[in-house]
C-alpha cells in the first residue's frame, strides 16, 4: 500500500495509525521478501519487526515517507544482510545466489508472470497454511504472518488467552523448521492443487468463526470476516489463473454482504428468509458477481470446483428479491453435485434443509434423519436446530421442542443459544411425565455415598448421554435402543476398557433411577492388558534438552520415568509425603523411588512450600470448581494438577518429537525396563 502524500515531501500526520496501516498491508510481502532471503520465517518476522520499531522512532521526527512500504522493506532488507554478515554465512549466501542465477538466467517477464514480491507473498501464504500444522495453527500463522495481525488481536478474535496464540504461532514456526518446509511453490500439478486447497480452507475457516462465531457473547466477529476477505482477495490477486480462488471471494463477498441484516436489535439471529433485503450491502453483492464471473473465465472447461459450487448458491440467494422468488430448485441441484464432490455430513444436512424447501419438509426431514448416527454430526447443534424447524413446519411441536432445546445445549454461543431456547419457549410444553433426564442424573451424582472419582466417572457418561438425548428429555421414556445409539456414536470405536467403564456407569444409573436394564443391548468387551511402549532414548534427550521446558512438567516427567509409577499415584503426592533425603515418597500401596536428575528438580518445584499437593494447577479455582481441601494448596490457594491436564500438555509438547506426528502418553514414560526395579516398591 502506498499511503497518500502531499507534494510537499513526507507528511506529518499520525505515524503510528500510519505504521500500522502500512504494517497490515505490506506485512506479507516484507516477511515473504525477508525469508527468501534468510531461508527462516521466524528470523524473518523478527526482522520485519525491527524495521517497524526504527520507522516507530523515526517517522515522528521525519514525517511519513512517500512511500512507507518501500522504506519498510529496504531498511528490513538491510538487517537481514547485517544478520547474514554477522553470521559469517554472506559468501555462502552470495555463492548460492549465483549458482541459482546460473541456473535460472533472466528472461523476458510473461503477461501473467508474478512480480518478485508478489510470488514471495503468495510463497509465504502457502508456507504459513502448510499441511505440516495443525488447522488451528494455520489460521494463526496466516493472520500473523499474511494478514499482520499481532497475537493480541487474534487472541481476540478467537476469544483465547495471547498466552495460548503466542504459544500456536511459536510451535508453528519451530514445526515449519524442524520440517524443513522450504520456501517455494510446489512445481507439481497435483501438490500445487493440494496445497491451494489448504490455503483456501484457512481462508474459509476464518471467515465461518467471524460469521457465526462458535462462542462468545455475540453471533458475529465482524474483525475476522473482513480479515478473511481481505486474504480472499489478496491470494486472487496473487493466483489470477485460479478460479477456486476467485470463486471463494465470490463467495464470501456474498456471505458479507448480508452482515447488517444477519442480527436483530438485540444481536439475535435473523434467519436467512426474515432478512430484510434491503440491508444487503449491494456494493459488495455486486464485487461478489464479478468474483464468479472471473472464476467462470479462468474456468476453461475445468470440472467446477467446491468454492464454485457455494458461490453459486450464494449468488443465486443473492439474485432472488424476496425469500419467495429464491430458486430452491436450482440450490437444491448444486448441493446435489457438491455432495457428489464434497461427501460430508455437514454439505448433506444443507443439501436436506434446501429440499425441505424445494420439495416439503417432509423430503428434508427424511435425509436429515440419515444424519443423526453420523459421527461427524454428534455434536454439531445445527442438525437438531434444523430437525426441530422441520418438525415444526410439519405441526409436531411435542418433537420440535426437544430437538431446539438439546441444540441450545449444544451452542457455545449466547446469542444462538437463547434464540434456540426461546423458539423452545414458544412452544407448548409436553404433559410432565416424571423427572427428566437432567433431573435424574443430577440426583444420581450428588449421592453421599460415591467417591469424587467415581462421581467424575459416572458423571462423564451422563453428560454424553444429557449432550445426545436432551437434558428435557422424560427419563421414563429412556429405551435400551436410545442408549445403544449413543454408545455406537459416541464409542463404538473406544477401547474395551472405555466401553466397559461407560457401561457400567450407564447399569448404575439405571438401577438407582429404577429404569430396568438400560444396557441390554451393550455387551461387555473383552480387555486385552496392553504394555505401553518406551520412548527411545533417544527421543527422551531431546524432550528433556528441549528449550523453555516448564518446571512443573520437567519435574513431572522425569519422575514418572524415573519410578514407573502409575501416573495418578503420582499425581496424588503430598509435598509431606516426600523423603528428599533417600529420594523415596510414601503412598498407600507403598514406595516411588526416584533418581538423580529429578532429585535435582524436585527442591526447585517446591521451594518454600510445606505442605499441599506436589504438583498444582496454573490457577486457582473459581467457585464453581470448588476442590476438596486435600486437593488445595493452603499457600497458594491453587489446586492439585489433574491427570487430563497433565495428559494433555504432554501429548502437545511430545507432538513434534512424535514421528507419527500425534504426541505421546504419559504411560510411555514409565514403561522402560526399570519398571519393575523402582516402581511402588512395597514398605519394609
Amino acid at each position: 500500500m502506498t499511503a497518500a502524500s502531499t507534494s510537499n515531501g513526507p507528511r506529518r500526520s499520525d505515524p503510528h495509525r500510519t505504521v500500522d496501516a502500512v504494517w497490515k498491508q505490506e506485512s506479507a510481502t516484507i516477511i515473504g521478501a525477508l525469508t527468501r532471503m534468510v531461508h527462516d520465517v521466524g528470523l524473518a518476522e523478527e526482522l520485519a519487526q525491527d524495521a517497524l520499531v526504527t520507522a516507530l522512532e523515526q517517522w515522528p521526527g521525519s514525517g511519513v515517507p512517500e512511500n512507507p512500504g518501500a522504506w519498510l522493506t529496504a531498511v528490513a532488507k538491510r538487517r537481514a544482510v547485517d544478520h547474514i554478515r554477522r553470521a559469517r554465512r554472506l559468501d555462502e549466501k552470495q555463492h548460492q545466489l549465483a549458482q541459482e542465477q546460473h541456473r535460472h538466467p533472466p528472461e523476458q517477464p510473461e503477461p501473467d508472470r508474478l512480480e518478485p514480491e508478489q510470488d514471495d507473498a503468495l510463497r509465504l501464504m502457502f508456507l504459513s497454511c502448510h499441511p505440516v500444522l495443525p488447522t488451528a495453527a494455520r489460521a494463526a500463522l496466516t493472520l500473523r504472518l499474511v494478514g499482520g495481525l499481532t497475537a493480541g488481536e487474534i487472541a481476540r478474535a478467537f476469544l483465547l488467552p495471547e498466552t495460548a496464540i503466542t504459544r500456536r504461532i511459536a510451535d508453528a514456526k519451530r514445526t515449519l523448521a524442524e520440517a524443513r518446509v522450504p520456501f517455494e511453490l510446489p512445481e507439481d500439478g497435483a501438490e500445487l492443487t493440494e496445497r491451494l486447497s489448504s490455503v483456501l480452507k484457512v481462508i474459509y475457516l476464518i471467515f465461518n468463526e467471524g460469521y457465526s462465531a462458535t462462542s462468545g457473547d455475540d453471533l458475529l466477529r465482524p474483525g475476522l470476516t473482513l480479515e478473511a476477505l481481505r486474504l480472499g482477495r489478496l491470494l486472487a490477486a496473487l493466483a489470477p489463473e485460479e478460479p477456486e480462488a476467485h470463486a471463494l471471494v465470490a463467495l464470501l463477498e456474498i456471505q458479507e454482504s448480508r452482515s447488517a441484516a444477519r442480527t436483530g436489535p438485540f444481536g439475535e439471529p435473523v434467519r436467512l428468509h426474515e432478512q430484510n433485503r434491503g440491508r444487503w450491502d449491494p456494493l459488495l453483492i455486486r464485487r461478489g458477481f464479478a468474483a464468479m464471473l472471473r472464476a467462470r473465465d479462468t474456468q476453461r472447461g475445468r470440472p467446477p470446483g467446491p468454492y464454485l459450487l457455494q458461490a453459486a448458491i450464494a449468488v443465486t440467494h443473492a439474485s432472488a428479491a424476496t425469500a419467495q422468488d429464491t430458486d430452491w430448485q436450482r440450490i437444491a441441484a448444486l448441493y446435489e453435485t457438491l455432495e457428489a464432490l464434497l461427501p460430508t455430513a455437514v454439505v448433506r444436512l444443507n443439501r436436506a434443509v434446501a429440499l425441505s424447501m424445494a420439495q416439503d419438509p417432509e423430503a428434508g426431514l427424511a435425509l436429515m434423519d440419515t444424519l443423526t448416527t453420523d459421527p461427524a454430526l454428534r455434536d454439531y447443534h445445527l442438525l437438531p436446530a434444523a430437525r426441530g424447524d422441520l418438525l415444526m413446519k410439519l405441526g409436531r411441536y411435542a418433537e420440535a421442542r426437544p430437538e431446539f432445546e438439546r441444540a441450545a445445549a449444544l451452542t457455545h454461543n449466547t446469542a444462538e443459544r437463547a434464540f434456540l431456547l426461546g423458539r423452545a419457549a414458544a412452544l407448548e410444553p409436553a404433559a410432565p411425565q416424571g423427572p427428566t433426564l437432567a433431573e435424574a442424573a443430577t440426583a444420581f451424582l450428588a449421592q453421599d455415598t460415591m467417591d469424587p472419582a467415581t462421581a467424575r466417572s459416572y458423571g462423564q457418561t451422563l453428560r454424553r448421554l444429557r449432550t445426545a438425548l436432551g437434558d428435557g428429555r422424560p427419563v421414563c421414556g429412556i429405551t435400551a435402543d436410545d442408549i445403544a445409539g449413543v454408545f455406537a456414536l459416541a464409542w463404538g470405536g473406544a477401547a474395551a476398557t472405555t466401553w466397559n467403564r461407560h457401561r457400567s456407569a450407564v447399569r448404575s444409573f439405571a438401577a438407582e433411577a429404577r429404569l430396568g436394564d438400560l444396557a441390554a443391548g451393550l455387551e461387555r468387551r473383552a480387555e486385552t492388558p496392553s504394555r505401553a511402549r518406551p520412548i527411545p532414548s533417544e527421543l527422551l534427550e531431546s524432550l528433556w534438552s528441549r528449550p523453555g521446558l516448564p518446571l512443573r512438567e520437567h519435574t513431572l516427567w522425569r519422575l514418572l520415568h524415573d519410578s514407573g509409577a502409575p501416573i495418578t499415584t503420582v499425581l496424588a503426592l503430598d509435598i509431606g509425603d516426600l523423603d528428599l533425603a533417600d529420594r523415596r515418597a510414601r503412598t498407600a500401596s507403598g514406595w516411588v523411588n526416584w533418581r538423580a536428575a529429578t532429585a535435582l528438580l524436585l527442591p526447585r518445584l517446591i521451594a518454600d512450600r510445606t505442605r499441599g499437593p506436589l504438583f498444582l494447577t496454573d490457577r486457582r479455582p473459581g467457585p464453581a470448581r470448588r476442590r476438596g481441601d486435600r486437593d488445595l494448596c493452603p499457600d497458594t490457594g491453587r489446586g492439585r494438577l489433574s491427570y487430563e491436564r497433565a495428559e494433555y500438555l504432554f501429548k502437545h509438547t511430545t507432538g513434534p518429537l512424535d514421528p507419527a506426528g500425534e504426541g505421546w502418553t504419559l504411560r510411555r514414560l514409565g514403561a522402560g525396563p526399570h519398571r519393575t526395579q523402582t516402581a511402588l516398591r512395597k514398605r519394609g
